[in-house]
């Protein structure tokens, strides 16, 4: 997702280095933190992103966390922003269809988020979820990408011909669907569970 830096020369590399030298620290670039945060916050929750423990997981001084953020709360709002933006490019690209496929869009949309196989992805997600619970400023994040999700969904029910009441009733039982799916285990209620998931589409799409 992130470009590649592109190597400088030698020469540069020599000075880079040098200057590493003296300053005694290594300075990390800023989406590195965000990455590193991110990745605590999927396995610890919020109560994990503090500046000292972030630093030490990196490797360097908290010195160069504050080389690229004002403050904790400056981290912590590049955070929320990287998993809005995702969020966002994700539905966008689920429900980008061409003009009368949209059933079959909504039927790839329930079987994707529904397969469970994106675990750190999940992980993320319901980590943000429980920090918007006690915060406002993530709250607010989260409730965005939830209307964006409901309203990419709702134009493809629209779309399939179904109306407004209808398309805004299936759009949020399609995300009840798959979200809860997520959280429950449920290979054993079926003989085919793979089946069972096809045949809650179909209600969900069709009626």
């Amino acid at each position: 997702m992130e470009n590649q830096a592109v190597k400088p020369p030698i020469k540069s590399q020599g000075l880079r280095a040098s200057r590493k030298a003296v300053s005694g620290r290594t300075q990390l670039d800023p989406e590195r933190w965000i990455d590193v945060a991110t990745d605590v916050l999927a396995k610890e929750g919020i109560a994990g992103l503090r500046v000292e423990v972030l630093a030490k997981r990196c490797g360097v001084t908290k010195g160069s966390f504050y080389w690229h953020f004002r403050d904790r709360q400056a981290l912590l709002d590049a955070v929320l922003e990287r998993w809005r933006e995702g969020r966002i490019r994700d539905i966008e690209k689920t429900t980008a269809v061409q003009a009368g496929q949209e059933l079959e869009q909504l039927h790839y949309a329930i079987e994707l988020y529904g397969a469970n196989r994106n675990r750190k992805g999940m992980s993320i997600e319901l980590a943000v979820r429980d920090w918007a619970r006690h915060d406002s400023r993530a709250a607010a994040v989260v409730e965005a990408v939830d209307l964006y999700r409901l309203e990419c969904t709702r134009r493809l029910f629209v779309a399939s011909g179904m109306t407004e009441a209808s398309a805004k009733s299936r759009s949020l039982l399609l995300y009840a669907c798959v979200f809860g799916l997520s959280l429950m285990h449920y290979d054993h209620f079926d003989d085919d569970p793979a089946d069972l998931k096809r045949r809650i589409a179909q209600h969900i799409v069709a009626g």
